[in-house]
């Protein structure tokens, strides 16, 4: 089985590469499950109920979320009710939504998929990733072999932690948040493949997304300023993780692909 999980996908650009790159990766890598993070979707920060449509549409069979899962309200309502949008497992009990969905792939193989949040360098008041990590196995025990991890979190070390944590349990553990995509691509002991960040999906020529500007005057003012997702060149970025019959990974490597005619 292969794994296509794409990385942050922020705002229009992104969407855009979505659209344009999906339909021909997916048939390059002959793959089974798409996967995608969509919290910055919406205008870079959030998703919407149409927004989240428009990604499904694109092939993208389960959206994860992170920290910027609640800032665009409207978006409540769907994640009660799409078993393939996601937001972290580990918000505290009463959390609109679900952490987890067992969803079944093209080879109609059943694919667990899990959604945590780190919570170092975070400025919430979230429940443990690892305790929550171990429920949600607990919970799909039986019911898949594949499992993928997203964690989405700040602190490299938290993520390195969790993909050792989870080392011969899941078929993966793929970090996001950071929108920079990482070298360290490789299957860990046990058959699980790790990756400290997948990267974004969005504009090239900007930092983690937003307008370069914007981010310099913020940066040397220290003044709130409000950002703006960049435009020009967009970018692709993902990994791509091939399975065996009984869940183990046999091998992961990450992709940057550039969309055509934004250069």
């Amino acid at each position: 089985m292969n794994i296509l999980f794409v990385g942050d996908i922020v705002g229009a650009p992104g969407r855009q590469a979505a659209r344009q790159l999906l339909p021909g990766l997916r048939r390059e890598f002959d793959a089974d499950l798409v996967l995608a993070n969509g919290e910055n979707a919406a205008g870079g920060i959030g998703l919407t109920p149409e927004v989240a449509e428009e990604l499904f549409s694109c092939g993208i069979d389960v959206l994860t979320t992170g920290n910027h899962v609640w800032d665009k309200k409207e978006i409540l309502p769907a994640l009660e009710k799409d078993v393939r949008l996601l937001r972290p497992a580990n918000y505290p009990e009463g959390a609109p939504g679900r952490g987890s969905a067992l969803v079944a792939a093209r080879n109609g193989e059943a694919v667990g998929v899990i959604n945590l949040s780190g919570r170092v360098f975070f400025p919430t008041h979230l429940d443990c990733p690892f305790r929550s990590a171990r429920q949600e196995l607990e919970a799909l025990s039986g019911r898949a072999r594949v499992i993928i991890v997203d964690l989405h979190a700040e602190a490299t070390s938290e993520k390195v932690a969790m993909g050792w944590f989870l080392a011969g349990r899941v078929t993966a553990v793929v970090g996001t948040h950071t929108h920079v995509q990482t070298a360290d691509a490789r299957v860990l002991p046990g058959g699980t493949a790790y990756i400290t960040d997948v990267g974004m999906t969005g504009p090239t020529d900007s930092v983690i997304g937003i307008k370069t500007e914007l981010v310099l005057e913020r940066f040397q003012s220290q003044r709130p300023v409000r950002f703006e997702v960049a435009r020009g060149a967009v970018h692709l970025s993902a990994v791509v993780v091939e399975a065996d019959s009984q869940g183990r990974a046999l091998s992961i490597h990450s992709l940057t692909r550039p969309v055509p005619g934004t250069g």
